[in-house]
């Protein structure tokens, strides 16, 4: 951290130098303006003509007085005044010339004779040896000298000013006194990411403390998770948290379009590290650096390439950093070079994975803390009614809870302010003004009521959150189900439901209007994806056994894909397709199975849903409930499911 005090009166903001520098800048340019205003002040306003024209000025008597001069040249210049203007063609022009100027040879005593006979008055001076010649020569010299101080000094300061000397410096950010200060307080949901770097920071704290056993201090630290899991926050904390110098850049500043640039700006930052040892230095996005070398087309340099050979030799090569730890963060490790990854350069990996629900409500409680609170808020409900969601996304619907209390003018933010920022965060913009014919809000409701019906009805399914027919971003309606618990491994009877959820859209327009229109699309790639793991990834088909068909190559790299071979034989690839067309049809005639039974149940829901527009999972409890009561003589709902699961 920089201990530089601000002396006061001073400043010394990036702004400040800005307007320095201009000041300077002007003061240099004012200078030029005002010596060319005192050498040029006192000149006449002179034309230069041919001797043929001085030679009719002196037949015709229109020469008063002249300052004849010798020049360089060994040669003479007449500088003339005529009694009056006289108009003559000079450069394309016609001019009017009252002071002239031309070369003459030598001048003898017959040419003073012939002046004196025209009555021309004329002197002798000497050219170009006036002082302010001599002055204006040495400040053009004493001002080049100070332009050339000043680049100079640019070029030393290139990690703070950007110019054009500074291209190989590495563009570091320190942390600042004045900012605000992250520590691990303020970092939930990643317990076992805290363990692990907090023995980082007693390891720059008490290095004795580990060395004494012969344990060495850890190079790296790779950070791994998908966006939004707070790794970045993570590497302010430990920047809060630890009190040594901390260099933090992104990989993206390390590439730039002039070759040899990356590598200059890594050796740079590893000097500036090893100058303010012990201490740490973050890259973020490493994988914009440190991806596969040799994975492009064709066989030519890479400029990426060369920057991350640098980043391997600075890490580990024969020049120890001791003292320097390496900080690095990505979500996409499997684009990451094996030489970056292998312990002696990033020793440690440390995953900072999506949180469970003892994190999430840890999370809410981070960012709920300036956030005045209504009494009926219960943040561990909240917490589990978000499975899947990153520390971005619970940071995001607190934010936006607080943004619908502000626009009803409340002191605090209520239960139903969440419920509708989750709402916004998972399901998208409410588009109410989007108009939709009569006959295409129908058809979405007995779409969306065919997937939360089946939802209500299978055993195995996720809880239906909620049904609406109010377009939301790109979608005419949403059906939100949330999961009892997080789900670490799914089950093939889990799988199964979710794929005769996923058709339960399409099958209701099919059985009500016996067409298909285009809002199964998504659902039907959903679908396809889930059938298509459960035969080629997870062994769950009978016809192909336990066999892992998934390529463990699975390049992402343009380069690599087009010499990469298919593991199985064409035989194979058809009866792949051949299985996961069966399991969509098996259970495709399931689900239809299953809503033709309980048709009535969903066309009395689907009508309570086009009057309210939407309905959440208790609206949708009791009016099964009611509808149950009022048929007392039919099957219940979760009956007809079992006796159809029982018949396949």
């Amino acid at each position: 951290m920089s201990n530089r005090s601000i002396q006061p009166g001073r400043n010394d903001s990036p702004a400040g130098r800005i307007v320095r520098s201009v000041l300077v800048w002007m003061g240099i340019f004012l200078s030029i303006v005002v010596m060319y205003v005192l050498l040029h002040s006192g000149q006449r306003p002179e034309w230069t003509v041919r001797y043929t024209d001085y030679l009719t000025f002196l037949d015709e008597n229109l020469i008063a007085s002249a300052v004849v001069t010798k020049s360089n040249l060994n040669d003479y210049e007449f500088h003339g005044e005529l009694k009056q203007p006289v108009s003559m063609m000079i450069d394309g022009r016609m001019r009017q010339v009252k002071y002239f100027v031309t070369r003459l040879g030598t001048i003898d005593s017959r040419t003073e004779e012939l002046w004196r006979s025209k009555g021309i008055n004329w002197t002798y001076e000497q050219s170009d040896t006036s002082w302010l010649g001599t002055v204006l020569t040495v400040l053009m010299w004493v001002g080049l000298f100070a332009i050339f101080l000043l680049m100079m000094r640019r070029m030393q300061a290139g990690n703070t000013t950007r110019t054009i000397f500074s291209f190989g410096k590495a563009r570091t950010r320190t942390l600042s006194d004045t900012g605000k200060r992250v520590t691990f307080m303020d970092v939930a949901g990643a317990e076992e990411a805290k363990f692990e770097l907090q023995e980082i920071v007693e390891f720059l704290r008490e290095p004795q403390k580990f060395q004494r056993l012969g344990g060495k201090i850890p190079k790296g630290v790779l950070l791994l998770g998908p966006p939004g899991t707070g790794k970045t926050l993570l590497a302010r904390a430990v920047a809060g948290e630890a009190n040594v110098p901390f260099f933090s850049i992104s990989g993206a500043d390390f590439v730039e379009m002039f070759v040899g640039v990356g590598a200059s700006r890594v050796r740079d930052l590893f000097d500036q590290a090893k100058r303010n040892a012990p201490c740490i230095v973050f890259i973020d996005e490493i994988d914009a650096v440190g991806r596969q070398r040799g994975a492009g087309l064709g066989g030519g340099h890479d400029e990426r390439e060369q920057t991350l050979n640098a980043l391997l030799v600075e890490m580990d090569g024969f020049e120890q950093n001791s003292g320097v730890i390496v900080i690095a963060a990505t979500n996409r490790a499997d684009i990451l070079d094996p030489a970056l990854l292998r312990p002696g350069r990033f020793d440690r990996h440390i995953v900072v994975d999506r949180p469970d629900v003892r994190g999430r409500e840890g999370i809410l409680k981070v960012h709920t803390r300036n956030i005045p609170l209504a009494p009926d808020v219960d943040l561990s409900l909240i917490a589990r009614s978000t499975p899947g969601a990153s520390g971005a996304d619970l940071a995001n619907i607190v934010n936006e809870a607080a943004l619908f209390a502000a626009r009803r003018n409340s002191d605090v933010v209520t239960m139903a302010d969440f419920e509708q920022a989750k709402d916004k965060v998972f399901m998208g913009i409410e588009r109410r003004s989007l108009v939709l014919s009569e006959q295409e809000k129908r058809t979405t409701a007995y779409h969306e009521m065919g997937h939360a019906l089946l939802g209500k009805l299978l055993p195995n399914a996720d809880p239906v959150h909620k049904v609406t027919i109010i377009p939301r971003g790109p979608a005419l309606g949403v059906t939100a189900y949330v999961p009892k618990e997080d789900r670490h491994t799914l089950s093939k009877d889990y799988i199964e439901t979710q794929i005769m959820c996923l058709l339960g859209g399409r099958l209701a327009e099919k059985i009500v209007f016996n067409q298909y229109t285009t809002g199964a699309a998504n659902d039907l790639e959903r679908a396809t994806a889930l059938a298509r793991k459960m035969v080629t990834e997870w062994g769950m088909s009978e016809r192909i056994g336990p066999v892992n068909y998934n390529s463990p190559h699975n390049e992402v790299f343009l380069g690599r894909d087009f010499g990469h071979v298919r593991p199985y034989s064409e035989q194979t690839a058809q009866l792949i397709d051949a299985e996961v067309t069966r399991i969509i049809r098996e259970l495709e005639h399931r689900a239809e199975e299953l809503l033709r039974q309980n048709q009535d149940l969903m066309h009395f829901l689907v009508e309570r849903l086009l009057e309210k527009e939407t309905l959440d999972s208790a609206e949708l409890d009791a009016l099964i409930e009611q509808y149950n009561q009022k048929h007392t003589s039919q099957p219940k709902p979760a009956l007809s499911a079992q006796v159809v699961e029982q018949e396949n």
